[in-house]
């Protein structure tokens, strides 16, 4: 069970390695070659896949998927989607992304963050309702919730305040 619970959390620890970006690659080693840790207050493995519970986390290198609980479905014996729930937070080197749910596609490199999305890049801040982020490009394209519009602020290069 736990050998299973590593192999799926290892798959999900390639994904995230894509987020460190090209440039972070060429000055360190890449996270994907980094040692996988993942750690919950308990996990099995589920016919589609893996489940974590309570405090799960996934990390690799410099990149951190957190949550109450993180599940991930296999397909054909590969890690084809995770789903992140309550208390998200998906952190790289330059970025933090927090949300209520998180889920990752692996075909199209991307998560799509929604409930109370906020995505911090140094001191910039964006929120809004829904998030959809690509891991590979950092591309991130932020939706308001019904009803609302999405927020920001934003400060220059150079600025102190």
């Amino acid at each position: 069970m736990i050998r299973s619970i590593l192999a799926g959390a290892a798959a999900l620890g390639i994904v995230l390695a894509a987020a460190a970006g090209v440039a972070t690659a060429q000055t360190r080693p890449a996270p994907s070659s980094q040692p996988i840790m993942v750690g919950a207050d308990s996990g099995e493995q589920t016919p589609a896949g893996f489940a974590l519970r309570g405090r799960a986390e996934v990390l690799q290198g410099d990149n951190r998927l957190r949550a109450d609980a993180i599940q991930g479905v296999s397909t054909g014996g590969a890690i084809s989607q995770v789903t992140a729930s309550g208390n998200v937070y998906y952190v790289t080197p330059t970025e933090t992304i927090r949300g209520d749910r998180a889920v990752y596609t692996v075909s199209d490199t991307t998560i799509v963050v929604t409930g109370d999305v906020i995505l911090t890049q140094g001191r910039n801040v964006l929120t809004g309702g829904r998030l959809v982020y690509n891991i590979d490009t950092g591309s991130a394209r932020m939706e308001g919730a019904s009803g609302t519009r999405i927020q920001g602020v934003f400060y220059p290069q150079g600025s102190r305040d």
